[in-house]
């Protein structure tokens, strides 16, 4: 933020978070606003990745022109990849941090209502956190249906998404966007997540995946039977999931990026002179 300040060429920052006011983090943001407004007004061009980042910046610093450019990924990877090998079944799969933010223990309870009644229904986790343990609550035959997978490298990530049937992804909030959607859409996938900022930009209810109550173990379960009960449902909002993934390709992201620095650095600037903030 110093170097903002004192910069003598554009600056272009760019908003990645979203921080709910009546959560600690929100509340400290907001406190702490007056202090970062004179930064906000440095900047030559905002570009939030969302318009949940856009609200969270905006409804503190005050409104100003911000660009909307969501985050970028590299879907034709997702889409393309070879499926992993993987214990027969239907398969459910989670990817992120095992921490309370994503849900994780959400997903676990959810998986337990569904395990009875649907005997060959796996869940497939990749990712590593303190809540790792959240899967000894279910019990042992229940249990030996999760299969922590822990951290995989990038290259066999994509090999996952396509071995999977259905995506969830019970964040509790606090997600300006939604990365894992993006994969798991680019990979054909049907997604039962989180009816929260940031995700219902990407995923749309009822479009390309189900969206539900935050924080409701049920709801997830709920919305996961759905798809396991109507693969005609399922099917259709994964076909629908891999077109809306096209938005997300890095050829449509960094072509609106470009723009963005190329009109600053026609300002009589050389191109290397644009400073990059990312905030």
């Amino acid at each position: 933020m110093l170097a903002t300040l004192h910069a003598r060429s554009p600056i272009v920052a760019t908003f990645h978070s979203y921080f709910a006011r009546e959560h600690l983090e929100g509340r400290i943001y907001t406190a702490i606003a007056p202090l970062l407004r004179p930064v906000w007004r440095r900047v030559d061009r905002r570009i939030a990745v969302s318009n949940a980042a856009c609200f969270s910046v905006c409804s503190r610093m005050g409104n100003a022109p911000v660009m909307i450019v969501p985050n970028g990924a590299d879907v034709d990877t997702f889409a393309s990849a070879t499926k992993a090998v993987l214990p027969p079944g239907r398969r459910l799969l989670f990817v992120g941090r095992l921490e309370p933010r994503k849900g994780f223990p959400i997903a676990v309870r959810a998986f337990g209502t569904l395990a009875e009644d649907f005997p060959d229904l796996r869940l497939f986790v990749i990712g590593d956190g303190a809540d790792r343990n959240a899967i000894q609550e279910l019990t042992p035959a229940v249990r030996d249906r999760v299969h922590m997978l822990g951290k995989v490298s990038d290259e066999a990530l994509p090999t996952y998404y396509q071995a999977a049937d259905i995506f969830i992804s019970p964040a509790t909030g606090q997600e300006s966007f939604g990365i894992v959607l993006v994969e798991a859409m680019a990979a054909g996938l049907p997604i039962v997540a989180s009816d929260i900022p940031g995700y219902r930009e990407v995923a749309r209810d009822g479009v390309e995946g189900l969206l539900v109550a935050p924080a409701d173990p049920a709801a997830l379960a709920e919305g996961v039977r759905t798809l396991l009960e109507r693969s005609d449902l399922a099917k259709a909002l994964g076909a629908r999931a891999l077109l809306r993934s096209r938005d997300y390709a890095w050829d449509n992201i960094i072509d609106r990026l470009e723009d963005v620095y190329g009109d600053l650095a026609g300002r009589g600037t050389s191109e290397h002179q644009v400073a990059l903030a990312e905030a």
